[in-house]
């Protein structure tokens, strides 16, 4: 503890320390930030491909102008915009996979950045050494150092806040992007003179190695804890400054190079959110999983309760048969069934309550539809359905079997010809099932009061004959004693009628 202490102190109170602090925070939000881009574009590769392919850059500025970090700055940039020009054109013109050709330029400048490191490195009196850029010299980074990854830094952010709306279409609807007027390529080119930029600032800190997983790895922890892009970025950022932080202090404390420390941090930061991301993330996947089983399993058993029902013997031990579940288990599903008022368990003998036959009916009207729809829409055979059907019977909405069973015309058998439950509160003959032209008479008797009351406001009352001459969307109308009666859909699904 005393160890840490001392290594918080120095990065308070020593220069040195205070500089690389700055510095690899910078460096943190910025590849943080533009990571996002680069993951959501599938574009991972190329930014490993322009950390390495900017050496030729550096190599050039130092023989122009000498050791000039706005030398390196320019030069780097430049190799950076040349190796994206040199990828897309191959990408585009040559027929060579995409993932080649970003190898193979990637490669062939990233080996003359290192032949012309070691050419100059000969001379008397030069100091460019190759692995001060391939993993970092933070330690040994300047005020002018500091100032061109501010200048990064700020330029980046400001250039996302402004061409936020351009870089969120053209990242995920690039089609869209070009009607509006929106140049992609334009878009594509920018967003790597932005890489370009946030690579040759991490020279110091990372180095060209590492820079790929200060890029990637916090943009893809915050894909995994939002789903929004505008968070994304923030979140991003600040995991990226977290890496940076937690991975200087930690690379002082165990006196370990400063580069692969941040990465290390990044990585760690990211298998947390892995673990416990609130929608993403395994340990929470693995409880929706649980949960799910769960529902699954107490539907199975109310179904088969009403199966077992219909035929007089529902009793635990053919329960048991039907399901294949261990005992113990079917008995703590029987007991949450019970709490929830849907069955009653007597020792050996079982009970269906009213609200459980109709949460049973439920599932098995929703069995029913599904096989229905695959044969007629779908066009299965009566063989192939079933297992279908058993599993996205748990998964239909009310809302979506509804319209199922609109589509298919309100069908009243399925097609192994078993009868198909009405929803409940929709009686087995409503109106809106009619067909064009059809007559029939208002039922005696409708499912409760309110629907008879606003039969009577209409000026229908029970045996009333009527015959349908207009259905659309939202309004079937019919003709009773010579006059037109506009009849809202969702009424019309709950009238019920004798033909």
């Amino acid at each position: 503890m005393a160890g840490l202490l001392d290594t918080l102190h120095t990065f308070t109170t020593e220069e040195w320390a205070i500089r690389a602090l700055i510095a690899s925070s910078m460096v943190g939000i910025t590849c943080g930030v533009l990571g996002c881009f680069i993951v959501l574009r599938n574009m991972a590769l190329i930014g490993d491909a322009l950390s390495h392919a900017i050496l030729p850059g550096v190599v050039v500025a130092f023989m122009i102008v000498g050791y000039s970090t706005l030398g390196f700055f320019v030069g780097a940039s430049i190799a950076g915009l040349i190796t994206a020009i040199g990828i897309t054109w191959i990408q585009n013109n040559v027929k060579t996979k995409n993932d080649a050709a970003i190898g193979i330029v990637f490669t062939a400048m990233f080996s003359i950045g290192v032949m012309g490191i070691s050419q100059i490195s000969r001379e008397d009196g030069v100091h460019l050494d190759v692995k001060d850029f391939l993993f970092g010299q933070i330690l040994g980074i300047s005020n002018e150092d500091i100032y061109l990854t501010a200048f990064v830094t700020v330029y980046v952010i400001i250039s996302i806040i402004v061409f936020y709306r351009y870089l969120f279409v053209s990242t995920f609807q690039s089609v869209i992007a070009e009607t509006m007027g929106i140049s992609v390529k334009v878009i594509h080119y920018f967003l790597m003179l932005l890489l370009s930029f946030a690579v040759v600032s991490s020279l110091q800190t990372v180095g060209v190695i590492l820079v790929v997983a200060m890029l990637i790895t916090p943009a893809s922890t915050a894909l995994l804890l939002s789903d929004r892009l505008n968070r994304v970025l923030v979140i991003a950022g600040l995991v990226g400054f977290l890496s940076a932080v937690i991975g200087m202090i930690l690379a002082d404390y165990f006196e370990t190079t400063p580069g692969p420390a941040m990465a290390i941090t990044a990585a760690m930061i990211y298998l947390i959110a892995v673990f416990f991301a609130p929608k993403k993330g395994l340990l929470f996947s693995f409880f929706r999983k649980r949960k799910l089983q769960l529902k699954i399993e107490l539907e199975d058993t109310l179904k088969q309760a009403l199966k077992l029902h219909e035929k007089g013997n529902l009793v635990f031990q053919n329960l048991f048969e039907k399901l294949g579940f261990k005992s113990g288990r079917l008995k703590g599903h029987l007991k949450t069934l019970g709490t929830n008022g849907l069955i009653i368990t007597n020792k050996n003998s079982l009970q269906l309550t009213e609200d459980g036959i109709d949460e049973a009916k439920k599932l098995v009207r929703a069995h029913r539809l599904w096989e229905t729809y695959l044969v007629q829409q779908i066009g299965l055979t009566e063989e192939q359905i079933h297992e279908d059907a058993e599993k996205y019977e748990h998964l239909l909405t009310d809302e979506l079997l509804d319209e199922v069973d609109e589509k298919l015309g309100f069908p009243s058998m399925d097609p192994h010809g078993s009868p198909i439950p009405s929803k409940k509160g929709i009686p087995a003959n409503p109106l809106n099932k009619l067909a064009m032209n059809q007559k029939a008479t208002i039922a005696q008797k409708q499912n409760d009061s309110q629907i008879s009351s606003e039969l009577w406001q209409l000026g229908l009352l029970p045996g009333a004959v009527f015959s349908i001459v207009k259905k659309e969307e939202d309004i079937v109308e019919i003709i009773y004693n010579e006059k037109t009666i506009r009849i809202p859909k969702g009424l019309a699904k709950r009238i019920n009628v004798e033909n």
